[in-house]
């Protein structure tokens, strides 16, 4: 009895695309913001920062209430410092995102290109390629795929914002080379 063999036709030009994914963008606060955020999440002491804007809050409450009672005189470089100092570390996000996108905003329009191979980032000035060693892990959120470096204060990042996909389908194909190729955070 004859043996038949199985063919396996690859179409190159199909199949080679499979594993690439492309994203046309230009940045928005809100990427940065949302990888800042993430960032956030991902460094050992967080809770410092998190624990001292209710630290100060609590002096500057005691220090104004004991005033007000009459007991102690006002101390009033703690009741100007203190929310000055409060109010910085709550707007110090949004202000190192907006320095961000005035950065990104000089480029101009970027394209990305996600492989196998690494992360190819474009815009009008400059091309960088990013290899898996570089930012080996990241982070998905509602609106974007965010790369970070493995230091422990993920200094490195790239945000791939998912409006820059052409095809709602290509976000899952992002999350699979992803996933191959990161650790998740």
């Amino acid at each position: 009895m004859p043996v038949r063999s199985r063919l396996m036709v690859m179409d190159m030009g199909r199949d080679a695309g499979q594993g690439v994914v492309e994203l046309a963008y230009r940045h928005v606060v809100g990427d940065f913001q949302g990888a800042l955020r993430e960032r956030e999440r991902l460094r050992p002491r967080r809770w410092l920062r998190r624990s001292v804007v209710p630290l100060i809050a609590f002096a500057f409450v005691l220090n104004a209430s004991l005033s007000a009672a009459g007991r102690e005189k006002p101390n009033w470089i703690l009741l100007i410092l203190v929310p000055l100092t409060a109010a910085l570390l709550f707007l110090t996000p949004r202000l190192q995102a907006r320095a961000f996108l005035k950065l990104a905003a000089r480029s101009g329009a970027f394209r990305a290109t996600v492989s196998d191979a690494g992360l190819t980032v474009a815009n009008d000035n400059s091309t960088t390629s990013v290899n898996w060693s570089a930012q080996p892990r990241y982070r998905e959120t509602e609106d974007a795929f965010i790369t970070y470096s493995d230091d422990k204060n993920a200094a490195s990042f790239t945000v791939l914002p998912k409006r820059g996909l052409a095809d709602p389908g290509d976000t899952d194909r992002l999350r699979a080379i992803l996933d191959r190729h990161l650790a998740r955070a």
